[in-house]
């Protein structure tokens, strides 16, 4: 066997060397699924990734948003407890009662009723002696007669006159003075006649009666005591005490559930356990500047004179229908120049800030008497800062609902 030539260089240039490009294309076509998984999970890594960030910036957003925005907690304004009743002081006072003053100068003769009798209408109580009136009305009486005579002497002449007149024995002058004479004699009559009447009505006075039934309270004379007319010395004190009226200053918050006819009941200390009935007769209609109060007026039957007038009393309105006013938290007031405001949260979610009138203090509530509702939503605890137009959210009760 003969062996190879050799090969020279010249024929390993010519021999071309074949290229392994046939098993790269498969292997990189074999390659090509793995590229693309990667890619995918290398892409859905990254979207996982980014997923939670950006969940984590607008969370951090909305936080944000919020925290910007204040929780608040709010109340509703809630109507105070009525009481039950309303009992108030009361001063007892007589159906009628009057001073009796002497209308006639004198001594006092004689007293016939002592303190604390019952007396009828027109019944004598006392007698003053008055001998200066009686002279006064014997010389009015008097000075009557010599008026009367004179008239008829006037009228006489006067006639006579006129008689005269006619046959022209007398002058007109003559008769016209006659008959003035005659009109001036008549005026003369009549007060000479008044004069007397006012003397009997003053001597009349001598006897001093009761103007209506009651009680004789005080006696404030004794016999032989110097009696002058228009003096301010009372001689007895005369109170009707079958129906007592009573008097009571309801204060403002009550007045206007106080009405005419509404009943009441009286009780007096000094008779336990008794209740009198009273009804209103009549209110002042204006309140009182000083003490803010209503003044009314009830009456109460005494047949038996059991409650004594001028006694201190209590009245009580057992069905006075009071409109009990709003009451809020003592910590939701904001004290500004303004005077007391609160914040109110309206239905958009902004504060208002309202004026409000306070009433009484009941330590942890005040009542509110104007400013706010019943449907308003008051803030509890604002902050001194707060002012109005600003949003707030209301916090959540544990049970879901706002407070």
């Amino acid at each position: 066997m003969n062996p190879a030539p050799p090969v020279t260089k010249a024929a390993s240039r010519a021999v071309p060397i074949s290229e392994p490009f046939p098993a790269d294309n498969a292997s990189r076509m074999k390659l090509a699924p793995i590229y693309v998984v990667a890619f995918a999970v290398i892409a859905i890594g990254a979207v996982l990734g980014f997923i939670p960030r950006w969940h984590q910036r607008a969370a951090l957003k909305l936080e944000t948003r919020e925290l910007a925005v204040p929780t608040v907690t709010v109340v509703m304004p809630a109507p105070g407890k009525a009481a039950p009743g309303l009992s108030l002081p009361a001063e007892v006072r007589a159906f009628v009662e009057a001073p009796i003053y002497a209308r006639a100068n004198g001594y006092l003769k004689r007293w016939l009723t002592d303190m604390g009798a019952q007396v009828e209408a027109g019944q004598l109580l006392a007698e003053i002696e008055t001998p200066e009136l009686n002279q006064e009305l014997a010389r009015a009486r008097a000075e009557l007669m010599e008026a009367d005579a004179a008239l008829a002497l006037a009228k006489t002449t006067e006639a006579r006159w006129a008689d005269l007149l006619k046959t022209s024995s007398v002058s007109e002058q003559d008769a016209a003075e006659k008959e003035a004479d005659l009109s001036l004699k008549k005026a003369t009559v009549e007060a000479s006649a008044a004069n007397v009447k006012r003397l009997e009505e003053l001597q009349s006075f001598a006897k001093v009666t009761a103007p209506f039934a009651g009680t004789i309270t005080a006696r404030r004379t004794d016999v032989g005591e110097l009696i002058a007319a228009g003096s301010n010395k009372e001689l007895f004190r005369l109170a009707q005490t079958k129906t007592l009226r009573i008097y009571v200053h309801v204060p403002q918050t009550a007045a206007r559930a106080v009405v005419a006819g509404q009943a009441a009941e009286l009780s007096v200390p000094e008779i336990p356990g008794r209740v009198f009935p009273a009804k209103v007769v009549r209110t002042s209609g204006a309140m009182n500047a000083d003490s803010r109060t209503l003044l009314t007026e009830l009456e109460v039957e005494n047949p038996k004179n059991e409650i004594l007038s001028g006694s201190y009393a209590q009245i009580r309105f057992s069905d006075l229908k009071l409109d009990a006013p709003l009451t809020l938290p003592s910590n939701a007031l904001l004290f500004r120049a303004e005077g007391p405001q609160v914040g109110v949260v309206k239905d958009d979610g902004k504060v208002e800030l309202r004026s409000i009138s306070l009433g009484r203090d009941f330590g942890q509530t005040l009542e509110v008497l104007n400013g706010v509702s019943a449907s308003d939503r008051v803030i509890v605890n604002p902050p001194d800062s707060l002012v109005s137009g600003v949003s707030v959210r209301i916090a959540e009760s544990k049970g879901g609902k706002q407070d």
